[in-house]
């Protein structure tokens, strides 16, 4: 530095030149293909969820099987509509997606992994509402692997002592 600075005053000087240079970020452009879709690949565990959404009246599609046929149960529909009710869509979207891999939990929770990205690339206003209820972020919790010397993961044999 040639110079020091002293004083807030000298300080405010000194940044007052560098404004001009400090860009403000554009506001983000949805992102849709040809067919009016927003594609997006969610994860959870095992599972690996391709998610395509398109304005319609709610009809969402996993592997070919309406919802309700290939989640049963009550709590992993439930887990599916979370990212429309809290960006408060609902209803508005037609959801098409495919899951390989993992169990019927770990599908649901890449399906709504999906969604929620899909969501934010249709509608970027929607990132907000999606970001603070946490669903825009993966969960990288996977089941830990087995080691040798070991019954299971952390588990040890039984301990015999004669």
């Amino acid at each position: 530095m040639a110079e020091d600075i002293k004083s807030l005053d000298e300080l405010n000087e000194a940044v007052s030149g560098t404004e001009a240079a400090v860009e403000v970020a554009a506001p983000r452009e949805p992102v849709r293909d040809e067919f009016g879709r927003s594609y997006a690949t969610g994860k959870r565990k095992d599972a690996v969820a391709r998610v395509w959404i398109k304005p319609g009246s709610g009809k969402v599609s996993v592997n070919g099987k309406d919802m309700d046929a290939y989640f049963a149960r009550p709590v992993l529909q439930m887990i599916l509509r979370q990212p429309f009710s809290v960006a408060g869509v609902d209803g508005e979207f037609d959801v098409v997606a495919t899951v390989k891999g993992g169990g019927l939990s770990g599908q649901a929770g890449a399906v709504k992994h999906g969604i929620s990205k899909a969501l934010q690339l249709y509608e970027p206003s929607l990132r907000s509402a999606l970001k603070a209820a946490g669903f825009l972020t993966r969960d990288s919790r996977v089941v830990e692997r087995k080691k040798y010397g070991k019954a299971k993961a952390r588990r040890s044999f039984q301990f015999s002592k004669r």
